[in-house]
Order: C-alpha cells, then sequence, then structure tokens
C-alpha cells in the first residue's frame, strides 16, 4: 500500500491522470468495442431509454433527458414554433444537449418523415412522390434526390429519415399506393438507391449522412382489397417473391434501421411476428441494423385501445428495438422494466436492442458531433436541389394518349388552362406535405403547372386559365385540363368505393369539350384513376403524379422541350371494380405495366 502511495506521487503520476477516457468515447476505437464497453456502463433504465422513442411534443428537453430516451421524432406537421431551419436546428440541439449533459452523455437520435424531400419543414424542396419517381426509371436520380433531401434534413437537425418506403403495392385502393415505387418487386429493388443518397456509401462517412428506413416491413402492400393496415392473406411462398426481395437490397445496401409495418400476416400482427422479424430479418438475411416500431403500432395487436404489458411483452420478444410511442415512453417504460424484472423479456434482448441502436449512434459519428451542422443549410430548398426535382417531374410523366395534340406549340398559340390541379400546389404536392394528410392551396413555395405554363409560353402565346373553364371559346387552339386528386395519407386515402374523377372534374372536362377545341387532360394523383369511361374524349393525356413543388417540369413535358421518357410502374385499370390488376395475373389493363409514349419528331 505504501509503495502505491509513492508511486502515486512520483513523476508517474501525471501520466495517470493524463490516461484516456472511457473507451466509448474514442473514436478511434471499433464500433463494436466501443458499444461494448457503453453497455457495461449502462444501467438496465439506461438500456429501456435507448429503446424508446416519443414525440417531441410529449416531452420537453429536460424530460427527455430525465427518461433517458434514445431517440425523439416529429410525426407529420409537428414543427417548432419558427418551422424554418434555424428553427429546427434550434430545437433538435435543445434536446441533444440535454441528452449529452446526462452522465452517460448518450446522444439522441432525432427522426423524421422526410419521405419526398424534407417535407416538415417550410421552404424544403418537395420531389415527386415515388409512385412517380418509379415510372422515371433512373435509380441513379433517385440516389441524388435521396443524397439532396439528407442535406436538407442534417442542415436542420434530424439525423434519421423514416424512409424509403419499399412497399410493393398490388391493389390501388390503397392509400399509400404513392408511396411505392411499382406493383413490382423490381421496382422498389432499383429505387432502394435512395438509401445510397440517404446514408452515403457507408454511414457517417461525410457531411449530411442521415439514417435510413427501409418501410415498411413485410407485406404493407399486400393486403386483401388495399386496406391500410389491412391483412395480407397470400402464402409465404408469395410473400417472400413480392415483398421480401427489396428489404434484401435494402440490408446489402447497408441499410441502418428497418421500420415493422402496421399491417397484419395471416392475421398476426407484424409488430408481433418473431418469425419474420427475428427468424427472417435478423437472421436469415443478418439485418444487423435496429428494427423500429410504427407510429402507436404496438397498441394494436391486440386490436384494442393502448398498449398493454403483454403487447410490450410480445413486440421485444419479436426482435423490435426501439419503440415509437410518441405519447406514452413512460408507460411503456415502466411496462418493459418490469417485464424484464419479471423474466418475461430476457436481458440478453434488452442488450441485443441496445447494442443495434448504439451502434448506429457511433456509425452516425453522434458522440463526437451531437449538434447540428448548420453550415449545411446553404443548399436548402436551394437552386441546385429544385433543378433536380424539375428533372425528377420531368422524368415522371407518362404519355398515355396523344392524338397529335402534344407536345403544345410555344409560339402563337393560344392556351386554355382549367381545373383544380392546374394552380394549387398543395394539391400537386400531396400527402406528407407540411402535416400528415397535406392540404390544398398555396402552401408551400415553387411552381405550380399554370406556372409552368406562363413562363415557359414563346412569343405570341397567350395562356388563359379558369379554373371552372368558364370563358373558353372555340378561338383557342388546345385545353389543358389538370384534375385528378387532392391530398390524402394513410387511412384517409383508401378508395375502396372507387378512384374516378369527381364531380367538377367532370364538369370541367365537359365544358372544355364542349366548346370545340382538342383537351389535353393531365391527372395530378397518387395512383392510376379510373378514367375508361371518359378516354375517348381524350385527345391528349398525361399522368403527372403528385410531382411536388416543381410543377413546371410538367410544363417543360407539355410543351415538348422534353420528349416524355416515363413508364408505368402500375398497371392502369380498365375500371376500379378491376382492382387488384397486375401483370401477369391474365387481366387486360387500360395501359399495361411499362406502358408510355414518346413525341414523334
Amino acid at each position: 500500500m505504501l509503495a502505491g502511495l509513492l508511486l502515486a506521487g512520483s513523476a508517474l503520476a501525471p501520466m495517470a491522470a493524463a490516461s484516456p477516457g472511457p473507451l466509448y468515447r474514442n473514436p478511434h476505437a471499433s464500433t463494436s468495442a466501443r458499444v461494448n464497453d457503453l453497455l457495461k456502463r449502462m444501467s438496465l433504465d439506461d438500456k429501456i431509454g435507448q429503446m424508446t422513442q416519443a414525440e417531441r411534443g410529449a416531452v420537453t428537453p429536460e424530460q427527455a433527458a430525465a427518461l433517458k430516451l434514445g431517440s425523439l421524432l416529429s410525426g407529420g406537421g409537428s414543427v417548432p414554433a419558427g418551422n424554418t431551419p434555424n428553427g429546427w436546428a434550434d430545437m433538435v440541439d435543445s434536446y441533444q444537449k440535454a441528452a449529452v449533459s446526462t452522465p452517460l452523455g448518450i446522444p439522441t437520435i432525432y427522426g423524421v418523415d422526410a419521405v419526398h424531400g424534407h417535407n416538415n419543414v417550410y421552404g424544403a424542396t418537395i420531389f415527386p412522390h415515388n409512385i412517380g419517381l418509379g415510372a422515371a426509371n433512373n435509380p441513379r436520380l433517385v440516389e441524388k434526390i435521396g443524397r439532396a433531401t439528407a442535406l436538407e434534413v442534417a442542415g436542420t437537425g434530424p439525423q434519421w429519415d423514416f424512409s424509403p418506403c419499399l412497399c410493393v403495392a398490388r391493389d390501388d385502393r390503397w392509400g399509400r399506393t404513392y408511396e411505392s415505387f411499382g406493383e413490382s418487386p423490381r421496382d422498389a429493388i432499383a429505387n432502394a438507391s435512395a438509401i445510397t443518397g440517404l446514408q452515403g456509401r457507408r454511414l457517417g462517412e461525410k457531411p449530411g449522412s442521415v439514417l435510413a428506413t427501409a418501410k415498411h416491413y413485410v407485406g404493407d402492400g399486400g393486403t386483401t382489397n388495399g386496406v391500410d393496415q389491412g391483412d395480407t392473406e397470400v402464402s409465404e411462398r408469395e410473400l417472400r417473391q413480392i415483398h421480401l426481395p427489396p428489404f434484401r437490397e435494402a440490408i446489402d445496401r447497408g441499410v441502418g434501421s428497418v421500420m415493422i409495418s402496421f399491417s397484419s400476416f395471416q392475421g398476426v400482427r407484424m409488430h408481433a411476428q418473431k418469425y419474420l422479424i427475428t427468424d427472417v430479418l435478423k437472421k436469415e438475411l443478418r439485418f444487423s441494423g435496429l428494427v423500429i416500431s410504427d407510429y402507436n403500432a404496438i397498441n394494436q395487436i391486440d386490436g384494442k385501445e393502448g398498449f398493454t404489458p403483454e403487447e410490450v411483452r410480445l413486440s421485444v420478444n419479436a426482435g423490435i428495438d426501439m419503440f415509437m410511442v410518441p405519447w406514452d415512453a413512460p408507460q411503456f417504460i415502466s411496462y418493459l422494466k418490469a417485464e424484464v424484472e419479471a423474466g418475461r423479456v430476457s436481458r440478453d434482448r434488452i442488450d441485443d436492442a441496445n447494442r443495434r441502436i448504439l451502434a448506429e449512434k457511433f456509425k452516425l459519428g453522434l458522440f463526437e458531433h451531437p449538434y447540428t451542422d448548420r453550415s449545411l443549410q446553404k443548399t436548402f430548398g436551394g437552386k441546385e436541389h429544385r433543378e433536380l426535382a424539375r428533372q425528377a417531374v420531368r422524368e415522371s410523366q407518362v404519355l398515355l394518349k396523344n392524338d397529335g395534340v402534344l407536345p403544345l406549340a410555344k409560339k402563337n398559340n393560344k392556351i386554355f388552362v382549367a381545373g383544380k390541379n392546374a394552380n394549387d400546389i398543395g394539391n400537386q404536392a400531396g400527402g406528407w406535405t407540411l402535416t400528415w394528410q397535406g392540404q390544398s392551396g398555396p402552401v408551400i413555395p415553387g411552381t405550380t403547372i399554370l406556372d409552368g405554363l406562363k413562363s415557359g409560353a414563346g412569343k405570341g402565346t397567350t395562356v388563359t386559365y379558369d379554373r371552372a373553364g368558364n370563358g373558353i371559346d372555340g378561338s383557342y387552339r388546345v385545353a389543358v385540363a389538370v384534375v385528378g386528386e387532392t391530398p390524402y395519407a394513410e387511412g384517409q386515402g383508401d378508395r375502396p368505393d372507387g378512384f374516378g374523377l369527381d364531380a367538377e372534374d367532370l364538369a370541367t372536362i365537359a365544358k372544355l369539350k364542349n366548346s370545340g377545341v382538342p383537351v389535353v387532360v393531365v391527372t395530378v394523383s397518387g395512383r392510376p384513376l379510373d378514367i375508361a369511361g371518359q378516354l375517348p374524349r381524350f385527345d391528349g393525356l398525361v399522368a403527372a403524379w403528385l410531382p411536388g413543388s416543381e410543377g413546371a417540369g410538367v410544363a417543360d413535358v407539355l410543351y415538348g422541350d422534353y420528349n416524355p421518357t416515363g413508364k408505368l410502374t402500375f398497371s392502369w385499370p380498365a375500371s376500379a371494380a378491376q382492382e387488384p390488376v397486375n401483370a401477369g395475373d391474365g387481366k387486360k389493363a387500360l395501359f399495361p405495366y411499362g406502358y408510355g409514349l414518346r413525341y414523334r419528331r
């Protein structure tokens, strides 16, 4: 003992005082070594906190830190008082400051649904929804969009994007059809390039890298009758052939997280499917990242309101690592701790979940750089990203019919424009734009399709607009009717009773057609529409999908500045009653999968 005291007071003592801190704080150590070191220092409360994600509106930064929360999120429309890049950065950093001030200093990770650009934030670049990007058939473009989205997300604070959706939508009645790249697994596989755009070739390798999420595992696009959160009653063979391959591709690309689907498989909620989550996803496909639940989804396992200790136990034991319990984090923590202490959830399962969560945080570099890199804001909503979005809009347009009326002459022309979606940027952006369900009106900056037609008009061309088509006469050389759907998202977007044009659209088109002027119909929609009955009266038909903030890209195609290259990745039904209709099922579609015309030069 005396020798030890003498040594402590010798010349060697300063070396001991300068020894490195905990191994988990060493950025040069391996990820696994850092995770192992940190796990040894964590209490059960620390570990359960890491598995819990709350909505920012439910907890203050101080409360989040006290609960030891591993993650925060903003649901659709959950924004700071100042919905600006700096307002977001200030908010996210406030949660981060509280997190890193705790004894272990484990940073939080903040998640958002940036599903077509950083769509919760005003002024962000809003790209076409996935249904349009699938039609563009340009995975490299989708990767660039992922990179642009990552820069806009990271520059405002969040480090985690709940995207891309790799669902394979097999029934157009489903309200999330527009979140799908196509009806074939090939479409989602090809466009899993979004993951590389969001994360980079390796997570955290360059500024602006954010954690990507492959969702929704598995089969959400195959529910019976296209019911949202319904039951996928197919065989396991079909599940593996149609719905599983995109997730294999996501894992091959190094995706850091996978989100479980609200839906069921053969009558059992996915959030309780241990075989599909643990045995297939984690063991068979060797997914090493973290598995996250969907929003309040564990509540639905027993079909009743709220979640129970049993639902917590079932979902943790099924293999879910982090739980999106937006408004009930304290209750979840209490239930899970009791389940562990009673031996119904093993400590090994808790450790496995934490290894996965902490590994992604280390890979992101959150321990070294926990706060927002605000220098990235220089790209936010900027010219380069908007030009990329306009390119995506151009490439996503699908020309379905052309009786010689397209492209529109840019010079010495007289064009009449009508329809509820011609001059409504909210409608053309669709759901998941500022709010969960989206909204009509001038809600975001950008260009409408009418703006594009007006700005693209050449010498001697006039463009006249009236939403209802009032004022048209035979002096016009062509009329453009921009019609279709208004914004919606999951649940509210289901269309079990049909998805044709509404009464306003039909009246507008009839008014234009009765003038004797050739009519080009442009559909703005999140799915193919039931238009077979009206099609003979259309002189031209273009599917514009949900183009986002850069509507001028639609006009680029209408004027022929860009010869349309888009091809259908959904079989266009001959009627809503024909659903589901997919390539190879023996049904004759109005326009088959892969269809798309070009202009003759």
